[in-house]
């Protein structure tokens, strides 16, 4: 059975006769299209809040048409025009209300990473680095204090001298942990931490990045922000829920 997009967005996918299926039928319909879905996205996209599937007095999971075709609708959105998914959430509810959801973004915010799209690219990153002057400023901080931030490798400048907009939140974030009496060579761990996080993720999303094709390419970029996202919520859990096991 081909189900109509609801919304009127993109095309319809198939579905088991209008059945109630389960994960992993959801998973082989949406590959035909999504061949890069995978089970732990879907399970990510309910938890995020984008789709409610039912649950049986066991605890599985069942994907009604409507769920099927709403997973697709978000993929779609996510593939064709790179949207947060509180924005495509947004989006979507307001379609399922009945009211006038509002325009979705203009071609021209699609990283498609042709010649043209990688210089916009590398255009927007410049017009987000900030000077010294400025990143001192955003951290209420001194330049003995960024010197010594520099110095454990938690804060460096780009190759045109000036930060990029990670660098700020950093310092930002840096600075606050000092007034706790956290030093930055207390730090040193954490950014071992993510430097081992980011290779982790770097490792599942190479096949991704070195793919011919450009749009597979962005969508490993895309991909690699939404790891981000969750390897640093588990993080803030697993260190939550070390304090409370403390004694």
């Amino acid at each position: 059975m081909l189900q109509e997009p609801r919304g009127g967005a993109g095309n319809g996918t198939a579905t088991a006769d209008g059945r109630q299926v389960s994960i992993g039928t959801v998973l082989a319909l949406l590959r035909d299209e999504f061949p890069e879905v995978t089970i732990s996205k879907i399970r990510f996209l309910e938890a995020e809040g984008l789709v409610e599937p039912e649950r049986t007095p066991s605890g599985y999971r069942k994907f009604s048409p409507e769920d099927v075709e709403r997973l697709a609708q978000v993929l779609r959105m996510q593939r064709d025009h790179y949207l947060p998914l509180k924005v495509i959430r947004e989006h979507l509810d307001a379609l399922e209300r009945g009211e006038q959801a509002p325009p979705l973004p203009a071609e021209q915010q699609r990283a498609t990473l042709d010649d043209s799209g990688e210089a916009a690219e590398a255009e927007a990153r410049t017009a987000a680095r900030v000077g010294r002057a400025e990143l001192l400023a955003a951290a209420q901080v001194g330049e003995e204090a960024l010197d010594e931030w520099e110095s454990y490798g938690l804060i460096a400048p780009t190759v045109e001298d000036g930060y990029d907009i990670e660098a700020v939140q950093i310092a930002k974030l840096v600075a606050e942990l000092g007034r706790f009496g956290i030093e930055p060579r207390h730090l040193r761990g954490i950014k071992a931490s993510a430097e081992r996080e980011a290779g982790l993720v770097d490792q599942v999303l190479a096949p991704l990045r070195r793919h011919r094709n450009p749009q597979t390419r962005t969508r490993a970029e895309a991909r690699a922000q939404e790891l981000a996202g969750l390897t640093g919520r588990l993080h803030a859990a697993l260190v939550q829920a070390a304090l409370r096991v403390r004694p």
